[in-house]
C-alpha cells in the first residue's frame, strides 16, 4: 500500500486523497502489451500496462477510457476550499517545515491508482512495466511523451534522482524504498531497479508509486542565487510533472493552483474526464468554525464534514432549506482505517499491557456515540475492519499455523479468546469496566495514593493527551474525566497543527489521536506503522513506538505471502497480535464520506467505490451556476 508522502492539510483529504495504493498479487498479472513497439524481446519478461494486487486489472490494455469518470467534462472555474491549519513550505518532500496541502498535485508518478479499485495501478510516465518472475528487479519504459511542466522531457536520469532525492529528503521514503539496492538507465527511456531480496511481489509496484522530479531543477540554483536543497522547507514554487501548478500563495493563509492547459497526460486513458476545475484555491483557517462560515456564506464552495453532531445539527441554515446547498452522505467501501487513542510506549508508563487495557476499558464508547454523534458511528474493532483480513473468532486454519509459530512470543489469549472491544450496554457494565480496570493498575504496580496512582518509586501515573483540534476537546475531556475517576493524573494540551508534527515527528507525546489507513492487500508499509526498525525514526507511523519480535515475524509473512490465501491468513494473525497487545484504545468509523456543497456541481452516475473522487470527476455545471446565481439576486 503506498505510504502517501504528500499528507494534505486536515479537512483536505476527502477531496485530494485516493484510494489506498497497492500492496500484494494474488497471481502474476497478464501481459498486455501487443504493440511491436513496446513488445518485449523474445525470451523478456512480459510487460504490463497496469497490476491488480486482487486478480486482474479491471481495464484491459487499449482501453480508452475509466468507467467512472465523464470523458466529456467540461472544464473550467475556481474550486474555493476549506483548509484547516496553516503551512510554511512548498517543498512537499523535506520532513522540515509544514508543507502546503495538495502539493501532490504537482507532480507525476511513474503509475497511478484507480479509486474504484483498492489494489490496482496503471502506466502513467510509465509506458510499460515489466519484472521477473522472481520480483528481483521491475524495469519501467518510459512514454516519450512525458514531460515536466516547462516542456522537458522526464528521463531515466530524472527517475533514478527521484528515487534518491527523496530517500535523502525523508526518513519514510528511505525506510520505505530500502528494498531497492539499485536504480540503473537500461534503455533510451528505460529503467531498472534492483531489489534486496526476492519474492515480494509489492516492490514492483512500490517503486511504481514513485513521484518523479526534474533532476537539473533541483540541482541548479534557486530564485534567491543559492543552491536548492530538497532536504529543507522552501517557498520557492517548485517545477513539476503534474495537472496543476502553483499560481499564488500567502503562506500560511491561502494557495492556489492552476490547472496546466497543455498538460502532457490530459489525454491518456488514466487522465481523461478527470480534474475538471481550472483553479483550486483552499483557505486556510486555525479552526473550522470560521471556515464553515464562510462557507455558509458561499465563499467556500465545499465542506467535507467530519463530525457527526455538526452534520446533524448544524445544516439548518436557510441556503440548506431552499435546496441551495446540497448534503450528501457518500457510501464508500475501502477497509476502515484504525483511528485510535495511541499510547507512545517509549514512554515508560505505557510499557506494561495491564495499563493500557485498563485505558482502553475505561473509554466509554458508547456514552460518546449517543450524547455527541448521535449513535451514527461504528466502533473500530480490528486494524482490519470492514474487510475480509480482520481477525474473527479464534485462529484456525492457515492463521493458526503461523501463529503457532510465534506462539511462545504473543499473549496466550491470542489462541484461546476472541478479542473484542468492552461494550458499555447497558449503561451499568461501564462500572463494571472501571472496577476491572482499576484492579489491573494495581496489578501493574500503580497504587492509589491518596487520590492518585503512583508506582513504588513514587512516581506519578500520567497521561496528556496531544490534539491539535478544539474540536476533539469535546470527545477527549469526558475520556480524561474517567481516567482521573481511577486516579490517573490525566490532561489535554491543544497545539497548532505545526507544532503538532514536530512532537509526533520527535515522539514528544504521551497519547495522541492517529490514524491508520489500509488497503485490500497490505504489505511493506506494514513495517512503518508496527516495525521494530521504524519504532525509533524521527517522523516514523509507528506513532506507538512498537518494537515486537513477534510482530515483525508477522509483518514478513504478509510482505513475503505467496498467494492470497497466505496474505489474508497473515494479515488476521497480525490484526489478533496487535490487538491483543492494546497498544492502541479503538475509536470508530463511519462507512460514509460527508459532503456539503453549493449545488453548482455535476459529476458521473458511477462513483468510484473507494472515495467520492471530487477532485478526480466532478466539474462545474454551467447551468446550475446561472440557476444559483438567480436564486440568490446575483
Amino acid at each position: 500500500m503506498l505510504l502517501r508522502l504528500d499528507v494534505p492539510a486536515a479537512c483536505l483529504a476527502a477531496l485530494l486523497c485516493l484510494a489506498a495504493g497497492p500492496a500484494f498479487a494474488q497471481e502474476p498479472p497478464s501481459p498486455p502489451a501487443t504493440d511491436p513497439q513496446t513488445a518485449p524481446p523474445s525470451g523478456a519478461p512480459k510487460r504490463h500496462h497496469a497490476l491488480s494486487l486482487l486478480g486482474e486489472p479491471k481495464f484491459k490494455e487499449g482501453f480508452e477510457v475509466f468507467d467512472w469518470v465523464n470523458p466529456d467534462a467540461p472544464k473550467g472555474g475556481t474550486l474555493r476550499a476549506f483548509a484547516e491549519g496553516s503551512f510554511d513550505s512548498l517543498n512537499a518532500f523535506s520532513v522540515k517545515g509544514d508543507p502546503a496541502g495538495g502539493l501532490g498535485l504537482l507532480y507525476d508518478s511513474l503509475m497511478t491508482g484507480s479509486p474504484d479499485e483498492p489494489s490496482a495501478e496503471y502506466c502513467l510516465i510509465c509506458e510499460w512495466m515489466s519484472y521477473p518472475d522472481d520480483f528481483s528487479s521491475v524495469t519501467f519504459g518510459l512514454n516519450p511523451k512525458a514531460r515536466f511542466q516547462d516542456g522537458s522531457p522526464i528521463t531515466p536520469e530524472d527517475v533514478i534522482f527521484s528515487l534518491e532525492a527523496q530517500k535523502k529528503a525523508n526518513p519514510r521514503s528511505a525506510f520505505y524504498y530500502k528494498n531497492v539496492v539499485k536504480a540503473e538507465k537500461t534503455g533510451e527511456h528505460e529503467v531498472t531497479f534492483t531489489f534486496d531480496s526476492k519474492g515480494n511481489r509489492e516492490l514492483p509496484l512500490i517503486v511504481g508509486q514513485l513521484t518523479v522530479i526534474p533532476k537539473k531543477w533541483w540541482e541548479a540554483n534557486g530564485a534567491d542565487g543559492q543552491p536548492r536543497d530538497i532536504t529543507k522547507s522552501s517557498l520557492e514554487v517548485p517545477l513539476g510533472s503534474g495537472v496543476y501548478r502553483v499560481k499564488s500563495f500567502d503562506p500560511g493563509r491561502t494557495i492556489t493552483y492552476e490547472r496546466v492547459k497543455d498538460y502532457w497526460a490530459q489525454d491518456l486513458p488514466v487522465r481523461k474526464g478527470q480534474y475538471n476545475f481550472d483553479e483550486l484555491r483552499f483557505t486556510y483557517f486555525l479552526d473550522r468554525t470560521p471556515g464553515f462560515e464562510e462557507f455558509k456564506s458561499g465563499k467556500i464552495d465545499y465542506w467535507p464534514e467530519r463530525s457527526a453532531s455538526q452534520w446533524a445539527t448544524g445544516f439548518n441554515f436557510p441556503a440548506v432549506a431552499k435546496g441551495l446547498v446540497k448534503k450528501e452522505a457518500i457510501p464508500v467501501k475501502r477497509v476502515a482505517p484504525m483511528q485510535a487513542f495511541v499510547f507512545n510506549q517509549r514512554r515508560k508508563q505505557f510499557q506494561d499491557p495491564r495499563v493500557r487495557k485498563a485505558f482502553g476499558l475505561a473509554f466509554n464508547f458508547e456514552e460518546a456515540n449517543k450524547k455527541l454523534f448521535y449513535n451514527s458511528y461504528v466502533r473500530v474493532g480490528s486494524y482490519f475492519d470492514n474487510s475480509e483480513l480482520a481477525a474473527k473468532g479464534l485462529p484456525q486454519g492457515r492463521e493458526l499455523e503461523i501463529l503457532n509459530e510465534v506462539k511462545d512470543e504473543v499473549p496466550p489469549e491470542v489462541f484461546t479468546t476472541e478479542w473484542k472491544n468492552p461494550v458499555n450496554d447497558p449503561p451499568e457494565n461501564f462500572r463494571k469496566h472501571m472496577r476491572e480496570a482499576s484492579q489491573l493498575l494495581d496489578e501493574a504496580g500503580w497504587k492509589l495514593q491518596g487520590n492518585q496512582r503512583k508506582n513504588a518509586q513514587g512516581e506519578t501515573l500520567n497521561a496528556e493527551f496531544m490534539i491539535d483540534s478544539p474540536d476533539f476537546q469535546k470527545i477527549a475531556l469526558p475520556y480524561v474525566q474517567d481516567l482521573q475517576k481511577l486516579g490517573i493524573n490525566a490532561s489535554v494540551r491543544v497545539v497548532d497543527s505545526a507544532q503538532y508534527k514536530r512532537r509526533e515527528d520527535t515522539h514528544d507525546y504521551d497519547i495522541i489521536v492517529d490514524n491508520y489507513p489500509q488497503s485490500e492487500s497490505p504489505g511493506n508499509e506494514q513495517r512503518d506503522f508496527w516495525g521494530s526498525a521504524a519504532a525509533d525514526r524521527d517522523g516514523t507511523s509507528n506513532t506507538a513506538g512498537i518494537k515486537n519480535p513477534a510482530i515483525d515475524k508477522l509483518i514478513d509473512k504478509i510482505v513475503f505471502a505467496k498467494s492470497r490465501e497466505d496474505l489474508v491468513a497473515a494479515t488476521r494473525a497480525l490484526d489478533r497480535v496487535l490487538l491483543w497487545n492494546f497498544y492502541v484504545v479503538p475509536q470508530w468509523h463511519y462507512p460514509y464520506e460527508r459532503i456539503a456543497h453549493w449545488d453548482v456541481f455535476s459529476r458521473p452516475e458511477k462513483t468510484p467505490s473507494q472515495t467520492s473522487a471530487m477532485l478526480q470527476t466532478w466539474w462545474f455545471d454551467a447551468e446550475k451556476q446561472k440557476a444559483l446565481a438567480a436564486a440568490r439576486g446575483q
